[in-house]
C-alpha cells in the first residue's frame, strides 16, 4: 500500500482526517462497514485507544483491519494502560504490521469510563512517550538498547484550543519540541478562539489539524459547554440548533460553515462524529471538499 499522510503533511493540501472506534467485542463488520464511507474522501483514519476510558478492542488490531481494507490508519496509543514496556512492545508489534501513523495522548483517568476500578499506569506522559518515539525511529529502545530493526513512525500528538490556558501551550509545545509531526485539536465552535490559538502557537510551524464533532441536539451543545474542558459553543450557534426544526441539519450546515472558516487557519479538519459517518460524505459536499 502506498503510504502518503506524512508526504500530505508536507505539501499545502487541505487534510480531512475522521475518526473511527474499534468494537466492543469482537465482531468488528459495523465499524469497519463505517469505515468503508470514508473510503476516498478522507486522507487517513484514526482509530481510538479505549476512548473516553470505555474498554473496546485494541487499536493496533483493529487499525490492522483498516489497513487490510486500503485504508489508511493512524493508530491512537494512550499511556493511561501500558508501562513503557508495553508502549514500546505496541509500537514495535504495529510498525511490524505495516501501521505506519499514530498519534498518541496521556488518556483519560479510568474513573471516567466502565471500569473505575481499574489501576491506570502512566509511567510516561504524551511528551515523553514522543521521545520513545523518536528513539525508536532512530533504532534504539527507551533503555538505549540497539533494536534489530527500528521504526520510521508518523507521529502525532492531540491539544486543546483554548489560548488562555498557558500550561496547555507549554505542553504543546513540548510536544513539538519532542517530534510531533502534527497536531490535531479539540472540537472547534468558536473560530475566533481557534484563531487566537494558531496565533499564539505560530512560532511552532506545526500543521495543525483542527477538530470537528457536527452537533445533533441543543443538548449536546449544552453537553460540550458543561463537560468538555476547552471547548465553547458559543450562544449563536446554541440559539441555531434550539431554534432549527432540524437539529442534525442545521448542526450539519454549522459544521460545513466551521469547515470553510477553517481552511483560511488550519491544515486540515478531523471529523469525530457522535455516532456513524453517515453524513460525512455529505458534510464535506456542504463545505465544498466533494472532490477530495
Amino acid at each position: 500500500m502506498l503510504f502518503n499522510f506524512r508526504e500530505k503533511l508536507n505539501s499545502s493540501k487541505f487534510l480531512v482526517t475522521a475518526e473511527v472506534s474499534p468494537p466492543k467485542g469482537t465482531r468488528f463488520s459495523v465499524p469497519l462497514e463505517d469505515a468503508r464511507q470514508l473510503k476516498g474522501i478522507v486522507d487517513a483514519i484514526n482509530v481510538t485507544d479505549n476512548q473516553c476510558s470505555i474498554m473496546h478492542m485494541s487499536s493496533l488490531a483493529f487499525s490492522k483491519f483498516l489497513l487490510d481494507e486500503g485504508h489508511e490508519p493512524i493508530m491512537q496509543l494512550t499511556c493511561r494502560d501500558r508501562n513503557r514496556i508495553g508502549l514500546q512492545s505496541d509500537l514495535l508489534g504495529a510498525y511490524a504490521l505495516g501501521i505506519r501513523n499514530i498519534c498518541v495522548m496521556t488518556g483519560d483517568f479510568p474513573s471516567c469510563g466502565d471500569h473505575p476500578g481499574s489501576k491506570p499506569v502512566y509511567d510516561l506522559d504524551s511528551v515523553h512517550l514522543l521521545q520513545l518515539v523518536r528513539k525508536l525511529d532512530s533504532g534504539i529502545n527507551f533503555a538505549g538498547d540497539r533494536l534489530d530493526g527500528g521504526t520510521s513512525f508518523c507521529a502525532g500528538a492531540v491539544s486543546g484550543i483554548d489560548p488562555d490556558k498557558p500550561l496547555q501551550l507549554i505542553k504543546l509545545e513540548k510536544k513539538v519540541r519532542s517530534g510531533a509531526d502534527f497536531i490535531q485539536t479539540q472540537a472547534v465552535y468558536d473560530v475566533g478562539m481557534f484563531e487566537e490559538f494558531m496565533e499564539a502557537i505560530s512560532y511552532l510551524e506545526v500543521p495543525v489539524i483542527a477538530g470537528l464533532i457536527p452537533l445533533k441536539s441543543l443538548g449536546m451543545a449544552e453537553f460540550m459547554n458543561r463537560n468538555i474542558s476547552g471547548v465553547n459553543v458559543p450562544e449563536e450557534i446554541m440559539f441555531r440548533i434550539k431554534d432549527s426544526p432540524d437539529p442534525v441539519e442545521e448542526g450539519l450546515l454549522i459544521a460545513s460553515e466551521t469547515i470553510k472558516e477553517l481552511m483560511k487557519l488550519s491544515r486540515g479538519v478531523h471529523i469525530m462524529p457522535v455516532g456513524s459517518h453517515n453524513n460525512t460524505s455529505r458534510l464535506l459536499s456542504m463545505a465544498g471538499l466533494s472532490g477530495k
